[in-house]
């Protein structure tokens, strides 16, 4: 089946969003609650927003519904390994309780809205990524639980524990409120930051114990893109739901001052970023395309939302896009319904994982970690990117 490609005339979300749907009935063959089918899900959500085709939302459903029961349990989750990526797919819950009422999907949101509120935490309050990585902040953990969290609030209102915390700087702050929420995107963003070239690190290890951490700064080596990509997200999308104060005005200036750096250390020639984001030159670094998608989709959204300055930005959001298209994404003709070919679209060279030590060998948070780590395609941490940067590229067509 000879492959080919499209250009920017594409109705790219539509064609991403019709291949998902056939090429994936299902979309965890394997039973699992995955935060990345809930990126996909959110990703279709929002192209269903645009085209108001009833099939994208009865694929939501349908696939949710294979999880969650009547009462709002959810099969496959367990609150007790506080894990932050079994918050993600709550949003596409949220979609759902939006969309439709049905008191189970408010449950199940409940649910993992309780977890927040009990998830182990850093002395500064910020939240562990799991259970199984005590005293660590991952940049990843802020798209997965802390965008829930903030819409949970908007939806359901502020639900002030009696769990709260000192901050240092910002004092008492409760779990359960909108404050808290603001804290984590906050301090995620202190804690890992690199003041010299204004990039985050992936993790930071408060206790500075795991073998890659710096034992000063307690972060790990290495600025890896999808991690960035996951934080920038994170910041766009989170700030729909909190309040306009001073704490959601210092959020949208870290958001401008990560984007800015990350305009600094993007490839000459196309305009996308490595897998290591600030080693262009270093042999077998390449173009990753999970987190140039994500990052270029987080600059298309707060393009659109006003967040960050148009003159700057919209050139570097545009030759993203350009070159992701040509650079990871191809079409290929899939067979034919009465005599039509059926073209499928793919996103290509994608990290398939990354994640730092814990029970796992070889996860040491090195250069040739990250390098050596299986490139794949069609993974739902590059399709679902890419699912939300085509949304936002459609509205400008």
């Amino acid at each position: 089946m000879a492959k080919s490609y499209g250009d920017l005339k594409t109705d790219w979300a539509q064609l991403g969003a019709d291949t998902l749907l056939e090429r994936e009935p299902q979309i965890n063959v394997k039973g699992k609650w995955e935060y990345e089918d809930g990126l996909t899900l959110n990703g279709l959500y929002t192209i269903y927003q645009q085209t108001h085709q009833q099939e994208y939302l009865a694929y939501i459903k349908a696939n949710l519904d294979e999880f969650i029961s009547s009462d709002g349990q959810i099969k496959g989750y367990n609150f007790d390994e506080f894990n932050l990526d079994h918050v993600n797919n709550g949003k596409a819950v949220l979609d759902l309780w939006a969309e439709t009422g049905e008191l189970k999907y408010r449950l199940a949101a409940d649910l993992l809205f309780q977890q927040l509120l009990a998830q182990p935490r850093l002395n500064d309050g910020t939240f562990w990524h799991k259970g199984i990585y005590p005293s660590q902040c991952w940049l990843d953990g802020l798209y997965m639980g802390s965008v829930f969290y903030a819409r949970y609030l908007d939806l359901f209102g502020e639900q002030p524990s009696d769990s709260a915390y000192i901050h240092p700087v910002f004092g008492q702050v409760a779990a359960g409120t909108f404050k808290d929420c603001q804290v984590q995107f906050l301090n995620a963003y202190q804690n890992t930051l690199d003041q010299e070239s204004g990039l985050c690190y992936h993790v930071y290890d408060e206790a500075r114990q795991q073998p890659w951490a710096n034992p000063q700064t307690g972060r790990s080596p290495h600025f890896w893109l999808r991690s960035i990509g996951w934080f920038v997200m994170a910041m766009v999308d989170v700030l729909e739901f909190l309040p306009a104060d001073e704490l959601t005005v210092q959020i949208k200036q870290n958001l401008t001052d990560l984007l800015t750096a990350l305009a600094r250390y993007r490839c000459q020639k196309t305009g996308l970023w490595f897998q290591i984001v600030d080693e262009a030159d270093r042999p077998m670094n390449y173009l990753e395309s999970s987190g140039s998608l994500m990052i270029t989709a987080a600059i298309a959204k707060a393009l659109r939302m006003d967040y960050i300055d148009s003159v700057i930005f919209t050139p570097i959001r545009d030759q993203a896009w350009q070159n992701a298209i040509e650079q990871f994404i191809s079409i290929k003709t899939n067979g034919h319904v009465i005599g039509e070919p059926v073209q499928w679209v793919n996103v290509n060279k994608i990290c398939q994982m990354a994640g730092l030590g814990g029970n796992f060998p070889g996860r040491d948070g090195s250069f040739a970690y990250y390098v050596e780590t299986p490139i794949v395609a069609n993974d739902h941490k590059g399709y679902g990117p890419f699912l939300l940067l085509s949304a936002e590229m459609r509205l400008l067509s």
